[in-house]
């Protein structure tokens, strides 16, 4: 806390709801709850996977989220992801609830507390880590402790001060916003350029075998025993964040790697099993990598001399028709004998250089956004430091 400012305890500003779940007793009411799996990293609401379940009316009548309202995740989380996210409400229309995983703030008075800055504080607490020193773990579960987490402190503010640092946090997060959607048009871009240039390959009957053009490899196995802070970077599929290599959330063992499962500048990284089927088949190029780095047993790294062309064919339906089911079991994966019956026709190698020269045109232009994204996101945490640290 800040010498000389002024603190509220957060349970004094705001009413706790808990939430609610299946309904046992009639009359019942369909309605969307809101779980954990609507909370993203950054603490924002999702609305892309939203249960609709019967709860009691009679609970829905006390839970029934209104504009303004903070949910909690207060049981879920992981290891590296603590729990304790708050994401905001604002959806206007429609009869939404929340799970009994998660809790309900609600502001008592908006007249003296902004929810939205209350909001930004609470995510000021969990990005310093507060809400890991308040959570206990049982049957695999991770659980906040509410009364600790109520005596959170929330600075005492004028509104009209709240309502400015709201403004200026939002207009760093649009401007982030804003440039993370200039990427993915950029994306979609080097993917209509491809579709454009090889139509004629991707549509006419395929010739030759994915094995017969390209190398692939399987990756690092290791014990959780030979995880440390220091040592060589094992890439996972959480590391392969829109197309592209994410170094936020790595995995280092302390091994001696063989040079074989050791990645290499242009390779494609490829997430060949995992327990979610969207998650398999997703694709990252290896570039300007500035350290050894090894990939783990359920990824493949693919080499080939038409990698430029082959990256973006993974990307495509043509990869995805020829693959069909790759589940096994409960175990959804791409094996390396599915890679090998991969058919396809390779565009000649003058084609493919001037598609490589559109595409390192692009990859300079993502290059100088995801730059001015990381300067953003400094000035962002900052100033968050600067009100809630």
């Amino acid at each position: 806390m800040k010498t000389g400012q002024k603190y509220q305890e957060l349970g004094e500003v705001c009413n706790v709801i808990n939430g609610l779940w299946t309904g046992k007793k009639e009359p019942f009411v369909n309605i969307a709850v809101i779980r954990n799996t609507n909370f993203s990293k950054d603490c924002r609401l999702k609305l892309d996977d939203v249960a609709y379940i019967d709860v009691e009316s009679k609970q829905f009548k006390t839970r029934k989220l209104e504009v303004g309202d903070i949910i909690i995740e207060k049981s879920g989380g992981s290891e590296k992801q603590p729990v304790g996210r708050a994401v905001m409400f604002d959806i206007p229309d429609g009869d939404f609830s929340f799970s009994n995983f998660t809790a309900a703030l609600r502001v008592k008075d908006k007249s003296y507390i902004n929810p939205k800055f209350l909001h930004k504080c609470l995510l000021g607490h969990y990005l310093k880590g507060e809400t890991l020193k308040m959570q206990s773990k049982t049957t695999g579960l991770h659980n906040l402790d509410m009364k600790a987490y109520q005596k959170l402190p929330v600075p005492a503010l004028s509104l009209t001060e709240q309502e400015r640092i709201v403004a200026e946090l939002d207009l760093l997060t649009g401007i982030i916003d804003k440039q993370k959607v200039q990427l993915k048009e950029l994306d979609t871009l080097a993917q209509s350029i491809f579709y454009d240039m090889f139509k004629e390959e991707l549509t006419s009957s395929a010739t030759r075998l994915l094995k017969d053009i390209a190398s692939y490899r399987i990756g690092l196995t290791y014990k959780p025993t030979d995880v440390a802070e220091k040592g060589i970077i094992v890439l996972r599929s959480s590391n392969i964040q829109d197309n592209s290599l994410d170094f936020k959330d790595i995995v280092r063992v302390n091994l001696a790697v063989d040079s074989k499962k050791l990645v290499s500048d242009g390779d494609i990284l490829m997430c060949a099993r995992n327990g979610s089927a969207r998650l398999v088949g997703k694709v990252a190029r290896i570039r300007d990598i500035d350290e050894e780095m090894s990939f783990g047993a359920f990824m493949t790294t693919i080499k080939s001399q038409y990698n430029d062309f082959l990256f973006y064919f993974f990307l495509s339906p043509f990869f995805r028709s020829q693959l069909g089911s790759a589940q096994t079991a409960t175990i959804n994966q791409i094996t390396s004998k599915m890679l090998d019956e991969i058919q396809l026709n390779v565009p000649s190698l003058e084609k493919q250089a001037i598609f490589a020269q559109k595409i390192q045109s692009i990859e300079s232009q993502k290059a100088s956004i995801n730059q001015s994204i990381a300067e953003t996101q400094k000035l962002f945490d900052y100033t968050m430091d600067k009100y809630f640290g």
